[in-house]
């Protein structure tokens, strides 16, 4: 089997997001003057380490659906699915960044396409299962 390219590629922006999100809470820390092993001070750095937080604890989730769903369902839509995921976490940071109360949008759009993944993936291995 070979690998599938789309969603091997959605997985390394998944990888640059997180990098970015954490690069963007160490910038906090140097403006806002918050030392480690601080997690509050500044509201933009809380801000800032929200997003990365937040990011982080839906690409754990994230990941694993889209590679059932690749490998169960279809690597093409498993790509076009997780490129919405990554466009709407795209959509929460920066809006989070600029006013956390616009964040819902990009938060939204991420949640619809996790649900679309786990649901397809979870259906793609039932039916595998069932030898369809």
């Amino acid at each position: 089997m070979t690998l599938p390219l789309g969603p091997a590629l959605v997985t390394l922006a998944t990888s640059l997001l997180l990098f970015g999100c954490a690069a963007y809470v160490g910038r906090c820390r140097g403006r806002y003057q918050v030392s480690a092993p601080a997690t509050t001070g500044h509201p933009q750095f809380d801000i800032a380490y929200r997003i990365q937080m937040n990011t982080l604890e839906n690409a754990v989730a994230f990941l694993p659906v889209l590679w059932v769903f690749a490998l169960s369902v279809s690597p093409l839509w498993a790509t076009v699915l997780g490129g919405v995921w990554l466009a709407g976490r795209l959509w929460y940071a920066l809006a989070y960044a600029a006013n956390p109360k616009k964040r819902g949008g990009g938060y939204m759009l991420s949640m619809l396409a996790f649900g679309a993944l786990g649901l397809g993936g979870g259906f793609g291995v039932l039916r595998t299962l069932m030898g369809a």
